[in-house]
């Protein structure tokens, strides 16, 4: 599993290392000593205590039965297994094709109630028009060397998922940083159209849009990497290499918490507008 420090994938297996650095520090043995009981090389005790590689439920139990700690095996097994399914592979997710990846989020935008979403990048999939959409989905296809063939049916499948913003029973409340309405995706026809669409989503009753601007003082929050809230549920937060997916109550409240401190800082209705009205034409 690639390692990035702001993946909480990482985090995660960062507590399962200190449990186990723990264990082996409170039973009194060096590294080599723990490595020499459980019958592997020094170097793979300091990898697993340094998170750089997760350990099986056999290197565990073996751990564990070398610090005299067979209680806890089941509990550290548990959350190393945790630890590691939280983090998919970007590949592993679209190796069914564009199109698919959109479709099966589907249902699970229906099912949720309250949307709340941050971005420091892009223009946020629910928000996208679809020429902006299929500027987006090239992008991402040919920087991680996949086919552009279904770019076309993805974006549109994209369209029939944002669709849900025009439904009753949901919420929305979404903040982009300024700069989001700069950053050139696709050609200026492209831009146009896609901060025009903007404007006409953020009057619509249950959107709350919110634009932080690039000149605002004394931030409480510096940009952060996008993320997404469903309800109270699922946090997911997009990476480089990965989208991490965020279920630990905690963590979601640490996300709620900075979604909270970011809205803060946004300006709304008229100023807002404004904002976006400028970006239009900085086009021109």
């Amino acid at each position: 599993m690639p390692v990035s420090p702001s993946s909480s994938a990482h985090a995660a297996r960062e507590a399962v290392a200190g449990r186990l650095r723990d264990l082996r520090k409170e039973a009194g043995l060096t590294i080599v000593e723990l490595a020499r009981r459980c019958g592997w090389h020094y170097s793979k005790t300091s990898r697993i205590e340094n998170a750089l590689s997760g350990p099986t439920a056999t290197d565990i139990r073996k751990w564990c039965a070398a610090t005299h700690a067979k209680d806890q095996v089941q509990d550290l097994i548990a959350q190393s297994l945790n630890a590691e399914s939280m983090y998919r592979e970007w590949r592993h997710k679209v190796r069914s094709g564009l199109k698919h990846l959109q479709d099966g989020l589907v249902q699970f935008y229906r099912e949720t109630e309250q949307f709340r979403i941050y971005s420091s990048t892009v223009v946020p999939g629910l928000l996208q028009t679809e020429g902006y959409a299929a500027a987006v989905l090239t992008i991402a296809a040919r920087f991680h060397g996949l086919p552009t063939d279904d770019v076309a049916e993805a974006a549109h499948a994209r369209m029939d998922r944002s669709r849900v913003i025009h439904e009753a029973g949901h919420r929305f409340a979404i903040l982009l940083e300024e700069s989001v309405l700069r950053y050139q995706i696709g050609d200026a026809d492209v831009m146009a159209a896609q901060i025009g669409h903007l404007l006409a989503v953020g009057g619509l009753p249950a959107v709350s849009l919110g634009i932080i601007p690039m000149e605002a003082h004394e931030r409480a929050q510096w940009p952060e990497e996008t993320f997404h809230i469903y309800d109270d549920k699922l946090a997911s937060v997009e990476l480089v290499s990965a989208s991490v997916s965020v279920t630990q109550p905690f963590e979601i409240a640490l996300y709620s918490k900075t979604f909270d401190r970011l809205r803060g800082m946004a300006v709304y209705g008229a100023e807002a507008r404004a904002l976006i009205l400028k970006a239009i034409e900085a086009l021109h």
